[in-house]
């Protein structure tokens, strides 16, 4: 622990900025996963099965009754398509389609963020050390020639420090974006899937409803 604490104040004024953007990150992600794994995060299947159950029975309005218990994603744009259950198909389709459009951002929200600030930290690393090495090498320059070896490798330890710290904060950052990005992308195409699903029992409802 010492020899982190060492190493990070040797790394000069960068390593603060790249702590920063590593904090960040850490909180974009936290928010992210409670987001999509937790408050969207339910059982699709019962779901659908219930609301599917209710359309059967024609009994929208407690199918739409159902859909407000949860804030998740695939409910909202579910009770979107039933509250115009009664209009026309495409009319239906429309409000599933507002819907989601409304709802799909909110669930890919920030995550991109977290492959910017992989990238940043990694720069501002490479940024740091650069500066670390021109500030030895112009230190060693006027320096004794019997104390420039030990100046010059003593800088280029302090510089490195920050490479290390800014691939340290890069690599837990890409490692959640690949993460979330891909339960975000299943998240949505069971929502594109269960929508269309629900769609067709409505539609399937209707025609035999008008029959």
């Amino acid at each position: 622990m010492d020899f982190i604490v060492t190493a990070f104040r040797a790394g000069g004024p960068f390593m603060y900025v790249i702590l920063v953007v590593l904090i960040t990150g850490i909180a974009i992600m936290v928010e992210r996963a409670i987001f999509i794994l937790g408050r969207n995060r339910i059982d699709n299947n019962a779901f659908v099965n219930r609301v599917l159950e209710f359309v059967q029975h024609n009994n929208i309005k407690s199918a739409i009754e159902f859909c407000s218990v949860s804030n998740a994603a695939l409910p909202k744009v579910t009770r979107a398509g039933l509250e115009e259950a009664n209009k026309s198909a495409a009319d239906i389709q429309n409000a599933f389609e507002l819907a989601a459009l409304a709802e799909i951002p909110k669930l890919e929200k920030r995550t991109q963020y977290l492959s910017m600030i992989a990238n940043i930290s990694t720069l501002l690393g490479l940024l740091g050390t650069i500066f670390g090495l021109i500030s030895s090498f112009e230190a060693v320059s006027s320096a004794d020639a019997s104390m420039k070896a030990t100046l010059l490798s003593g800088g280029i330890s302090q510089a490195m420090n920050t490479t290390a710290f800014g691939l340290i904060a890069a690599i837990p950052c890409m490692i959640g974006y690949s993460i979330i990005q891909e339960k975000t992308n299943e998240l949505i195409d069971e929502i594109n899937q269960n929508v269309a699903r629900i769609y067709k029992r409505l539609i399937a409802a209707k025609t035999k409803k008008g029959k």
